[in-house]
């Protein structure tokens, strides 16, 4: 089921092995664009039209009511609505650590430098929608915003056939204290979003993960507004060795597996033996699974396993393919666990499945996929602040370093820049 690749002692392992499929084709590009660009110059009357043709539903208005929001209550069981609740106190704990504080360094000679943080004013959030219900992915990108200090929230989701969004998706906005909800989704969406219309007012951000053409929209309106990434199909990298569970990195492949027929499962293994085993678990578990079509793909068509000679191969392989979600299921996973370069996020311990990160571990579960975690971080609040360099100079300051000014700006060529110093000590 699994493809395989046996590694030699110190052989190398490149990225062109992993066959990834979450590059954006032309054509959605393109037809993203389009969408986009026609909600622009036309703004409710477009989002309307494609709202008909693509979710089959033609809406009066778009905008959710209170009256929707307290009926999707009566829908959802108070389980859920406790562990949305402590979900978010665990989101917002989590989140409240990142440091958010303007400061300021005297240099000498009378030379102030710092840096000022300043929330973002306006930002927009999508969340996946129709047939899809993901609370959790409301909670992971308004939390961090919220704990910011972003003062303006609006949120977007495709409605169903019948007009309504998921009761799951409203009781999780709500909870979370979003008071702008919209029921729109796909390209026309984030083009709403990005530009604004008479009922959508625009947005300086855009984050939350969509299908193809939500992240071709998202690509195409960057420099218009800001974005947090572009997110590809989800993925999991199980490092382990001959200590590991096979039946528990089997059903942790499958929870990725069963997103979607385009996520990728990685086993990366010192133990020649594992992969057999895995295989045998995951025929057992595909039985009972209630998505078996969509996890059997993904695990047929985008599965790999690699098995290495020593850990520190497969530390190397691991590296390489940088993956959105790594679980470290090997003797001394902690110190394994500190050697690892390149991750979205890393779980540590058989005892720590990826789920967790998901739902209510804290850390956010939007994370850097198809390997950009080389160099992307996860949703933080740092992707709701904007940070200004503050510098003051006095005559004292200015003098010390006016020679070295000067000398660069007429090595540059650049006249005025020179004689802006320059001319402060003539008057």
């Amino acid at each position: 089921m699994l493809r395989t690749i046996k590694l030699e002692s110190g052989q190398p392992f490149t990225s062109e092995l992993l066959a990834r499929s979450g590059g954006l084709s032309r054509e959605i590009i393109n037809i993203a664009a389009d969408i986009v660009d026609d909600v622009r110059h036309r703004g409710d009357e477009a989002l309307a039209e494609y709202t008909q043709r693509f979710d089959g539903v033609l809406l009066d208005d778009i905008r959710v009511s209170e009256e929707e929001i307290a009926y999707a209550y009566e829908k959802v069981s108070e389980e859920l609505v406790a562990s949305l609740r402590y979900a978010m106190q665990r989101i917002r704990m989590f989140h409240s650590h990142y440091p958010q504080k303007s400061w300021v360094i005297d240099d000498a000679d009378d030379v102030i430098l710092g840096q000022k943080i300043t929330p973002i004013q306006r930002v927009g959030v999508y969340v996946p929608g129709g047939t899809a219900q993901y609370p959790s992915s409301v909670l992971m990108n308004v939390i961090p915003a919220q704990v910011a200090g972003v003062s303006e929230i609006a949120m977007v989701a495709p409605p169903a056939k019948d007009g309504t969004i998921s009761p799951f998706t409203l009781v999780a906005a709500d909870i979370a204290g979003v008071t702008e909800i919209y029921k729109v989704g796909g390209a026309q969406a984030i083009g709403a979003l990005a530009f604004g219309t008479d009922t959508i007012p625009a947005v300086d951000k855009i984050v939350g993960p969509g299908n193809a053409y939500v992240a071709a929209a998202k690509k195409h309106v960057v420099g218009d507004v800001g974005i947090d990434m572009i997110a590809g199909p989800s993925e999991v990298l199980i490092l382990a060795d001959e200590t590991a569970n096979p039946r528990l990195v089997a059903i942790d492949l499958m929870a990725q597996a069963e997103h979607d027929e385009r996520a990728a499962t990685y086993l990366v293994t010192t133990d020649a033996a594992l992969p057999e085993k895995v295989e045998s678990e995951l025929s057992q578990l595909l039985e009972a699974t209630e998505r078996p079509d969509i996890t059997r793909a993904s695990l047929e068509d985008n599965g790999l396993v690699v098995v290495c000679k020593n850990m520190a191969d497969a530390i190397m392989v691991s590296d390489v393919i940088a993956a959105e979600h790594l679980e470290v299921m090997t003797e001394d996973a902690d110190v394994v666990a500190d050697t690892i370069s390149n991750a979205g996020a890393i779980f540590i311990g058989s005892w720590t499945p990826e789920s967790v990160g998901d739902y209510v571990a804290g850390p956010n579960h939007v994370l850097p996929t198809g390997g950009t975690a080389r160099f992307s971080s996860p949703l933080s609040t740092d992707d709701f602040i904007k940070k200004s360099s503050i510098i003051k100079y006095t005559p004292t300051g200015l003098e010390r370093d006016r020679l070295a000014i000067e000398t660069i700006a007429e090595a540059e060529g650049l006249w005025a820049h020179k004689a802006a110093v320059t001319m402060r000590f003539e008057s």
